[in-house]
């Protein structure tokens, strides 16, 4: 079944860090970066430990060992008995739980900020310390691959995703699914996980962030104390991925399943990511996709294709330049019921291309930069929204400032420029077109 939340992972609400929050980094002698956002209006705090190594980062013919490992964090270390540290987290009132990306792996807590120590404690033994029997393996082995069976093999909408990614990336590894593909998940053994746990989980490899009413002061101590300790990877290689060939032709791929209630179109492109020093093309694309879908009933493909023609339930674009390397840049149209595929694939391409040739609605761009203003007020309510941007931004090549700095640069984008970037990422030798769609009306792509 379709779920358009799915795609809309680029909200500008989300995507501002607060100015009202102090910021504060600093280096441990082991190599962790530190980063405190201060927030003392709830006595309450986010601790977070970011690894910059996700599923893009596995030795080939192991995918799923950076989630895999990240399911195997849960159990024992030399001072923590197996599931000891998130039953102590519950018990003191708070909550915790991770998280894997292609470029990361994210452990988190939220508690009373009086409880910082406990958690920074815990979450440092299971940094170097990590114990799993072959016991452990096993049973996290089968709840992966049973994860699996359930989120991707028993969804076609996640199934024909996880084919079309791999068709967008034929050489990158951001074309092989984050919990990995079902054949090698069922070869993963102890020695895999604990080869790359030794070589990744590190303080050198980490960056800590730590959101909510705590002093800067308070944290580097006890940084120090816990993590300080840790020793590092003395030979962590540098993050060398496969570049991706050029893209010559645009691919297509139609996917049919009988369990398909709800077809849909989907077409994605290569997209430059946010880099470092260099965020304006990216604020562009962000622009770009906010104004064609960020809202169904103001945005171009929404007014245009859900009200006008009424030949879409919803349509959208989506775009999210958090990345490594290479993103994606991405259109989707839902028919209506007895649109065909064909039909609203041609509808989807037209408003494009009618956007291109009107340009860009001056009302709806200087609302649009009311709400990123508006969204830097409302990123302070949540301190964990906000210690995830620093991390994923850390974790992904950029500084501090270039976090800091993200909201100012979208708000320098002009109108000329959104049009310019539409030219240059609307390039189908650069997409990927997919149709999902029941076998029963099964059409031929064009």
């Amino acid at each position: 079944m379709f779920r358009p939340i799915a795609f809309m992972v680029t909200l500008l609400l989300s995507s501002a860090p607060s100015w009202a929050a102090n910021v504060t980094d600093f280096t441990l002698g082991n190599g962790m970066e530190v980063v405190v956002l201060e927030d003392h209006r709830a006595p309450a705090v986010v601790h977070m430990v970011w690894y910059k190594v996700g599923a893009a980062d596995e030795p080939l013919g192991k995918s799923g060992i950076a989630h895999f490992l990240e399911h195997l964090l849960f159990k024992g270390t030399d001072e923590l008995a197996a599931g000891e540290l998130s039953a102590t987290v519950s018990r003191n009132g708070g909550s915790d739980n991770a998280f894997t990306n292609w470029d990361y792996t994210a452990y988190f807590q939220r508690i009373a900020a009086d409880r910082l120590e406990l958690v920074m404690r815990m979450e440092a033994d299971r940094m170097r310390d990590l114990q799993m029997t072959e016991d452990d393996v096993k049973t996290e082995r089968d709840v992966v691959l049973e994860e699996r069976n359930q989120r991707i093999d028993s969804e076609p909408g996640s199934l024909f995703q996880e084919q079309s990614r791999a068709a967008q990336y034929l050489n990158h590894p951001y074309g092989v699914p984050i919990i990995g593909w079902r054949h090698e998940i069922e070869k993963l053994n102890r020695a895999d996980a604990f080869a790359f746990y030794q070589r990744y989980y590190a303080p050198n490899n980490a960056v800590l962030v730590v959101a909510g009413d705590v002093q800067p002061e308070e944290v580097r101590k006890l940084a120090e104390t816990y993590y300080g300790p840790v020793v590092p990877t003395p030979d962590l290689p540098e993050r060398i991925r496969p570049e991706e060939p050029p893209q010559l032709g645009e691919r297509r791929i139609p996917f049919s399943d009988p369990r398909i209630a709800q077809p849909y179109v989907i077409r994605s492109y290569l997209a430059p990511e946010r880099n470092s020093g260099d965020q304006v093309q990216a604020a562009r694309l962000t622009m770009l996709a906010e104004l064609l879908g960020g809202n169904g009933a103001t945005s171009v493909l929404g007014k245009k294709l859900q009200f006008d023609t009424q030949l879409a339930v919803y349509a959208s674009a989506y775009y999210d330049g958090v990345s490594v390397d290479k993103t994606t840049f991405g259109l989707i149209m839902v028919p209506t019921p007895g649109t065909s595929l064909q039909a609203a694939e041609s509808a989807l391409d037209e408003a494009v291309a009618e956007f291109l040739a009107e340009g860009v609605d001056s009302q709806q761009f200087e609302r649009l930069k009311f709400q990123i203003k508006a969204s830097q007020i409302y990123a302070e309510d949540d301190i964990q929204s906000l210690a995830r941007l620093y991390g994923e931004g850390l974790t992904t090549g950029l500084t501090i400032a270039d976090i800091e700095a993200w909201p100012d640069i979208l708000l320098s984008v002009t109108e000329d420029e959104v049009l310019d970037a539409a030219r240059e990422v609307f390039d189908k030798r650069n997409a990927v077109t997919g149709w999902l769609m029941p076998t029963a009306s099964a059409e031929v792509m064009q």
